[in-house]
C-alpha cells in the first residue's frame, strides 16, 4: 500500500498485460473493491509468458520453457507460437480447463512496484485501466483505513511472486556465468507439410554444453536444484510438437 498516490514513473516500461500503474491507497480508494475476475482475455494478446522457476516443474508439463533475448533474458512459457496469439484463451476470454495459468497472469491486475528508482521500497500497485478494481465491487480493499484481508491476501500473492522473481534472477546469473544459453531453433516436418516449419527467436540451454560442464560444477548445481531447472526447461521443449498442432487446429477451425 501507499499513504499517497501518484502515478507510476510515466518512463518506465509497463510489464505486460499492464496499461498503468497506481499505488493502491486507503486516502485515494477508501471504497474501492475488486470485481470477481470474469475471465483471461487481457492475456489473449501474447504467445510467450513470463514463468519463474518455481513453477518450472508443473509448465514444463502444460507448456514449452525458453528463454528469452537481450542483456536479461527470462524464462517464458510459450502459450502460442504465432506473435500476439495465445492459443489458450478462447474468444470469451476462457483459458483452457486443466491447462496451468501462470502466476504472472494470476497476479493481475496488481503488483509491487517502486514509487522512486531511489528506493528500495516496494508499493502494492494495481492497473487502473483494467476495470476490476472500482468502487462498485462489493469485495472491498480496506476498512477504513486498515487493509481487508482480500488485500492482505493479494499482498502475500505478490510479495511471494516477488520473491521467485528473486531466485528466478540467480537461476539466470548462474546460466550466464556458465555460458549454457544459445541461440534456439525448432524445426517441425509433418508428411502433409511441403516446407518444415521453422521457429526461431529465443533462447535455450545448448545440450551438449551441458553434457561437458565440469564435474564439481554439476554437483554444484545438482545439490542447489539448479540441474533439476534445467531438464525441466529441456523436457519442456518437447510440449512445442503439441502446440504446433494446437495452432494447426486453431487455424483449420478459422
Amino acid at each position: 500500500m501507499a499513504t499517497n498516490a501518484p502515478a507510476a514513473d510515466a518512463g518506465q516500461q509497463l510489464p505486460l498485460f499492464y496499461g498503468s500503474l497506481v499505488p493502491l491507497s486507503s486516502q485515494f480508494h477508501p471504497n474501492h473493491g475488486l470485481k470477481q475476475r470474469d475471465g483471461f482475455a487481457f492475456a489473449k494478446v501474447t504467445h510467450a509468458i513470463p514463468v519463474t522457476v518455481d513453477e518450472f516443474a508443473i509448465v514444463q508439463r502444460h507448456y514449452p520453457i525458453v528463454f528469452g533475448l537481450g542483456d536479461n533474458p527470462a524464462p517464458l512459457a510459450l502459450v502460442g507460437l504465432s506473435e500476439g496469439q495465445n492459443l489458450y484463451v478462447d474468444a470469451d476470454g476462457t483459458w483452457q480447463a486443466g491447462a496451468y495459468i501462470p502466476a504472472f497472469v494470476r497476479r493481475y491486475p496488481f503488483m509491487l512496484a517502486k514509487l522512486q528508482e531511489n528506493t528500495q521500497e516496494l508499493s502494492l500497485c494495481f492497473d487502473d485501466t483494467s476495470g476490476q478494481v472500482t468502487a462498485e465491487a462489493e469485495d472491498k480493499l480496506f476498512n477504513g483505513t486498515e487493509p481487508s484481508e482480500s488485500t492482505k491476501s493479494i499482498l502475500a500473492f505478490c510479495e511471494q511472486f516477488e520473491q521467485a522473481v528473486a531466485r528466478t534472477r540467480g537461476f539466470m546469473d548462474e546460466l550466464a556465468k556458465l555460458d549454457l544459453l544459445i541461440d534456439g531453433e525448432v524445426t517441425i516436418q509433418q508428411p502433409n507439410m511441403p516446407e518444415p516449419a521453422i521457429y526461431r527467436g529465443f533462447r535455450m540451454v545448448a545440450e551438449e554444453k551441458l553434457q561437458n560442464i565440469r564435474g564439481d560444477q554439476a554437483r554444484k548445481m545438482v545439490q542447489n536444484g539448479m540441474m533439476g531447472l534445467i531438464y525441466a526447461h529441456l523436457f519442456g521443449l518437447a510440449q512445442i510438437g503439441g502446440l504446433f498442432e494446437k495452432q494447426s487446429g486453431a487455424q483449420a477451425t478459422a
